[in-house]
């Protein structure tokens, strides 16, 4: 089990900035312990931080609630709407995170798509038909690197998948969308 949450940035840019080092020092901890899965900062068409992507390996609410009582972002108003999903990694051939202490990149590696399902009555069996073409192109995807994370969102932890939380290494949304 894992949670998905996506937190967009409030009007005062200079929090983040702020609070940088600290978050850090709380993402490094909990990925270094195995409770934090992926975390990734957004960016707005030109290329200024808007808010993260942050995924736990969180069984339950209990988990997300600990994290936000330690994230800097979260406690010092960086983030101003927050969405905590709760989601299944699926268990594809994904290539190497970086890891801590990595060169980071001063230019768009990834693309973030989030995608939820619709809610008609039959969103859930058009899901369902094309999921077995669906995972054969992932699993190849994940292991050419092309998907670097996928996550199901559940409707309830253990539930219904409902959406999907997607990370691709393309460097623009053209280059995502045709993915």
């Amino acid at each position: 089990m894992a949670h998905a949450i996506i937190a967009f940035d409030g009007a005062d840019p200079a929090r983040r900035a702020a609070s940088r080092d600290r978050h850090l020092a709380v993402i490094t901890d909990w990925a270094r312990d195995g409770r934090l899965v992926l975390g990734l900062p957004l960016f707005d068409a030109a290329w200024k931080p808007v808010g993260s992507l942050m995924v736990l390996a969180a069984e339950d609410r209990a988990g997300v609630d600990a994290y936000f009582a330690a994230e800097p972002f979260a406690t010092e108003g960086v983030w101003a709407d927050i969405t905590a999903h709760p989601g299944r990694i699926a268990p594809l051939p994904y290539k190497p995170l970086p890891q801590p202490g990595a060169p980071v990149s001063a230019i768009r590696t990834h693309t973030v798509t989030l995608a939820m399902d619709g809610t008609d009555a039959a969103a859930s069996a058009r899901r369902m038909a094309v999921r077995g073409t669906h995972l054969e192109r992932v699993t190849r995807k994940a292991a050419e690197g092309e998907l670097t994370l996928g996550c199901a969102i559940l409707d309830s932890p253990g539930g219904a998948m409902i959406g999907s939380v997607v990370v691709t290494a393309h460097d623009s949304d053209a280059a995502a969308r045709a993915f």
